[in-house]
């Protein structure tokens, strides 16, 4: 295997994991569980109002960027996609919970590990096996430009969307 060949097959592997992952929570947002009503009362519990609005946007979003990963698709958008969501998911329901996953109230450790992997994707782009790279899309979806593509649209839009629409819930007095 060539050095080109094995960077390749690194880059599927990534943009395949976060993509099945972004794509099977979204599709479960949707239909399973509580579906799409569930996860609208979940969102307003967490303070993410309205809570339908945000369970929609949420859900599409994952699906959306999990399948554009999975194809190597505009590469650097999608995991700005992923980016994003996993950074709204952090700061409303992981940040004050520890680091790991397990303990009450789930942990940062997953979101953290998803944001910073959608982050690298983005100026590494989709690779040679991607349909960036077959519709000649490389120098668009990566480098600095799939930096400023993953970062800006992941991290402005996630500090927006909390700025506008995030009003947590009050501590309870005891």
């Amino acid at each position: 295997m060539s050095d080109a060949a094995a960077v390749d097959l690194a880059l599927l592997l990534l943009r395949g994991v976060v993509g099945v992952v972004m794509l099977a929570h979204g599709v479960n947002h949707i239909v399973g569980g509580g579906k799409i009503a569930g996860t609208a009362g979940w969102f307003e519990s967490l303070g993410m109002r309205p809570g339908r609005l945000h369970a929609w946007l949420a859900s599409l979003t994952e699906v959306g960027a999990g399948v554009l990963l999975l194809l190597g698709l505009a590469t650097s958008l999608a995991a700005g996609g992923a980016l994003g969501v996993m950074v709204v998911a952090w700061v409303t329901n992981h940040r004050g919970n520890g680091f790991f996953i397990f303990r009450p109230g789930e942990g940062w450790e997953y979101v953290m590990t998803l944001s910073v992997v959608s982050a690298a994707i983005g100026p590494l782009g989709g690779g040679g096996w991607s349909l960036d790279h077959a519709l000649d899309l490389d120098d668009t979806f990566s480098g600095v430009s799939g930096l400023v593509l993953a970062l800006g649209p992941g991290l402005l839009g996630a500090a927006a969307l909390l700025a506008a629409f995030w009003r947590p819930p009050r501590p309870t007095s005891a």
